[in-house]
This record gives C-alpha cells, structure tokens and sequence, in this order.
C-alpha cells in the first residue's frame, strides 16, 4: 500500500477517476441505463458507511503504463479500473475483487481487460508470481487481449526497453520483477488443476453454459495476494447460463437485496427496446461511442440493416444494444417468460392430469411431462432420461450432472432408454396424481405401446393419443397464450427452460406454425415437446374452477 493511504469513511470522494464518470451518469451528461444510476448510488453509500482505502499513488503509477498502449482510457474505464485495481478495505484487501463488464460490442472490453493484466504483473502491484490467465471458450477469442500486450511489447519500437522489463512468446509474457506470467486460456477444464493464478479474466462470458470451465479456474485463486476475478462480455444468445446468473446476482446487488460481498456490477444497456429508436440512447448500451465516431458510422449502418430486416438482423439488438429481443417468427417465446414459468408449483396431489411423452430417438434423451390444469392456469412436472451412450452428449455444455443432482433427470447406462423406464415413472406418479390419459408422436408410438398398455393406457381404448403434427400446431396458440400471459407453471426447473429456448417457431401454411429444434445436435428440445404433446389432451382435463365443493356434513 502507498505510504500515503489510510483507511476512512469517503462521504466525498477525491479521486477524480472515480468522480468524472460517477457525476456524468448522475448529472445527466451521460444517457445511463437504471443498473448504472442504481450502481452510483450503491457506492455513494459504501464510500460513506465502509472505511475504505482510495490509493491515489498506487493509481498514478498504474496510469503511466498508459502511454505505452495506443488508446487512452475512457471515463468508464478509469472508473472501472480505479475501483477494481486501487481501492482496499482497512485490511488492506481489495474492497471489489471481482467484477462485471457487460456492455455492447465495440466498447473496448479487450483493451481495458488488457491494460489490467498488464498492470496486474508489474512492480506497482507488487506482488510475486501473481499470474494472469485470460480464458475463452475458445483459442481466438483468449488471445485477443494477450496478442494485444504482445503487440505492444514487440512492435511499439521500444522493444528494447521493454527487455529489460519482460520476457515473451507466442504463449506467455513475464514480467522479470515479480515473475508474473500472462497467458491465455481455452475451454479444457480438466488440464487446469493446479493453477496458482493472481488473476483470472473470462472472456466473453455470454458463451459459457455452466460453471465448470469457471470453478477450475477460481479455485486456483487465494494461493497468492489480492487474487481477483473480471468478468468481461456483451450479451447472447445463450440463456440461464453463466450470464444469467451474473446478472440476476448484479440486479440483487444493485436492488439493495444481497450485500456485493466484493463484486461490482457494471451493466450497460438499453432500459427498453423502444429506446434504440433515438440513437442518442445507444450510449447507454457503450459508453465509449462519445470516443469512436468510427465506430457510431458502423452501428448507424447496422441499425438501418435492422430496421430493413430486424428477423435476418436479430444480433443487432442482442450484441449492441445488450438487449436480447429475439425474432418472433423463430424464438419461442422471450426468456423472460420462461423464468416466470420457473415460479413455485402449489401442492398437486391428488390432481387430475394428463402425460406426455417425447422421443428422437431411444438411444438419446427421452422425456415425460404431466399437465394440470385449475382454471385458466396450466401445471407441468417433466421428467427426462439421458442415454450415457449418446454420440450428442460431448456436445451438449447444459449442466446435466447437477440437474441429475436434483432429479430432473436419469442416466441411463445402456445402449438405449427402454420404454419400461418411462412407464415405471408414469406408475409412481399415479401413486400421487390422478393421471387420465396421455399423448405420444404417431410416429414412434409402437415402442412404448405395450409398456403403456401394461400400466393402463392404449390408443384401442383411447386413452392415448397419437399426436400428429397437425395436432401440435393447433395447441401451439394455447401453449403461446398460456406462456405470454404467465398462465402456466413449472417449478424451479431449468432444465425446462432450456428445452423450451432450444424450440423455434417455423411458419407452415395458412398462418400456423410448428415446433422445430434451433439445433438439433447440441440443444435437445423432448422435455418441451412432450408438455406440447400433454396439451393436445387438455382438453380433457377437467376445470377446477367449475367443480363445486361440497362441505363435509356430519350425521
């Protein structure tokens, strides 16, 4: 710590890389989104109530390594890189030491992830073998801020300088004072054990669907100093993934309703869709356009692509303007419909319901759903098989294990999934729930007719339904109104979510549309189309609402 630093309560805070950006979102003289007004006020209050370090020395030092890069920073920058690298508590610990950078394309993320791992390996720092892994999903991507650093170092035309400072190749740069390392990071979590890093930086978070590449590499951290964690990404197309999670943990933040517990959360974005109309607003979205009107040229084109074109053009919404939209003629439904379908379920027993059941294929995943109904509003609990003999699974990154964890699912060690697996679960049900019927494709019926038929259910006696395509597109404006109008419920089960966001909708004639897979290999759709296959039958469950309750007499 610089000699000059103490520890104080900061209800005015005199750091000008702090204050510029702060007072221009509050004044107004920046377009902000609500997540960065609510931050503002957020820190306002820790400055004040917390006895916090604010190393202006430290800074300083930090900031004359900017003139070997070819940029300056931006006020955000300054902003984000002041609170993240130079402000301790009274222990002397970094006050954030993980934080979020979720803004639109084009804003400078790369460049500012590498002014930090560049900085982060110097004397200033101060800390020994504090090493720096900047990790992707993938190769190009992990080295996009490394090859910047590399760049500088061997063609500024000071080369010779810097070789007195640092040693480096193609796969690591050190730094020969602290012998800190540099290096870039893919997407192999199982090679990563062991890592002693200072720092670790994940690129393009939108990308990652689970935690896995993430706990390797943090539960490297704590073996050096000040160990921090950055997070730098725009949105996409990726949902109840690892983003997701971040956000909804940064809104918490932000709301008052967790403390941050040492993670700062800077979100950039529109506040409607609406919005993108006055360009004005894009701002909100990057807060580097004032500095690249270069930049502002290209969106402005892209924009008019999006107005001429918004299906063929839906990236411009979610990587721009961090504002997910989705097309209406392919997603099917927005995602903030399926999470208010994640609310609680109420007690179910003794209901009556309905299944059903969904297959590609035996030796893949299978899946089964029942659906209630009380009134207007529809119940479902789904229920999926995985087959471990799979060729798909290497490429499916959800979360199965912990989904397994939580019963969603069953694996399967066989060659396939046999029907008596399904059939058995329906039996168990119906220990618990009145189940009436159900609905399967026409197509593969013949393999679990006679293990239905064994517990009770036939097509001959009709109370199984072989659903035909026709049948699913017209339950499909059903399905549609009960999600839009929040009308249907299934649990805390994201392994739903999933399946439904892996569904698209593809025009068929007369103005209908059919269920279709987004992609067929990587992002299974059965738990979804086997709820679809429950409403071609829900028209025989029985509305609640209307059933009249007779009180219990006594004699």
């Amino acid at each position: 710590m610089s000699s000059s630093a103490r520890a104080r309560r900061h209800k005015r805070i005199n750091c000008p890389e702090i204050t510029t950006y702060m007072r221009m979102v509050e004044t107004g003289k920046v377009r902000a989104c609500s997540e960065q007004h609510q931050l503002m006020a957020h820190l306002r209050r820790v400055f004040a109530d917390e006895e916090l370090i604010i190393d202006t020395e430290r800074l300083a030092a930090y900031r004359h390594y900017e003139k070997y890069f070819p940029f300056e920073l931006f006020p955000w920058e300054l902003f984000a890189f002041a609170l993240f690298m130079c402000v301790f508590n009274k222990d002397g610990t970094p006050r954030w030491s993980q934080e979020l950078a979720y803004m639109g394309r084009g804003g400078g993320k790369n460049g500012f992830c590498s002014f930090i791992a560049f900085c982060s390996t110097t004397k200033v720092n101060g800390i020994r073998d504090y090493d720096v892994d900047i990790c992707a999903n993938s190769e190009e991507q992990a080295k996009t801020s490394f090859d910047d650093i590399w760049n500088i170092l061997e063609n500024s035309g000071q080369r010779r300088r810097f070789q007195k400072g640092f040693h480096w190749n193609k796969e690591e740069i050190v730094c020969r004072s602290t012998n800190s390392r540099i290096k870039y990071r893919t997407d192999n979590p199982k090679s990563k054990d062991g890592l002693r890093s200072g720092m670790v930086i994940f690129d393009e978070v939108h990308a990652y669907q689970n935690f896995d590449n993430i706990k390797v590499f943090t539960t490297g951290l704590g073996k050096k100093p000040h160990p921090r964690r950055l997070y730098i990404t725009t949105d996409g197309d990726v949902r109840d993934g690892v983003l997701d999670s971040l956000l909804d943990k940064s809104r918490r933040i932000l709301s008052g309703e967790i403390p941050d517990n040492g993670f700062l959360p800077l979100i950039f974005k529109l506040d409607t869709a609406d919005e993108v109309s006055d360009k004005r607003n894009w701002v909100k979205a990057n807060p580097s356009l004032p500095y690249m009107p270069v930049l502002v040229s290209q969106i402005e084109q892209e924009y008019q692509d999006f107005l001429d074109n918004p299906a063929g053009n839906a990236d411009f919404m979610t990587k721009r303007m961090n504002l997910p939209a989705g097309n209406p003629d392919y997603q099917l439904t927005d995602y903030d419909n399926l999470k208010v379908a994640s609310r609680e379920l109420p007690d179910l027993s003794g209901m009556t319901c309905v299944f059903g059941i969904d297959f590609a294929k035996t030796q893949d995943f299978v899946a089964a759903a029942l659906l209630f109904r009380d009134g207007d509003e529809y119940f479902a609990i789904q229920h999926s098989w995985v087959c471990r003999a799979s060729k798909d699974l290497a490429r499916i990154k959800a979360p199965l294990d912990e989904w397994e964890r939580r019963g969603l699912l069953e694996y399967v060690d066989d060659v396939e999934i046999h029907a008596s697996l399904v059939t058995d679960w329906l039996y168990e049900q119906m220990g618990t729930y009145d189940i009436q019927e159900g609905a399967i494709d026409s197509y593969r019926h013949s393999t679990f007719m006679r293990e239905l038929d064994s517990i009770g259910f036939s097509a001959k006696e009709k109370t199984v339904k072989l659903v035909r395509p026709s049948d699913l597109m017209q339950i499909q404006p059903i399905v549609n109104s009960a999600l839009i109008n929040h009308r249907i419920a299934w649990g805390d089960d994201p392994m739903m979510r999933w399946y439904a966001n892996n569904v698209k909708l593809t025009a068929a004639a007369h103005g209908n549309y059919c269920y279709d897979k987004i992609e067929p290999k990587s992002r299974k759709t059965d738990g979804f189309m086997a709820l679809a296959a429950a409403f071609t039958v829900a028209d025989r469950l029985p509305d609640t609402s209307e059933i009249e309750i007779i009180p219990t007499m006594t004699f």
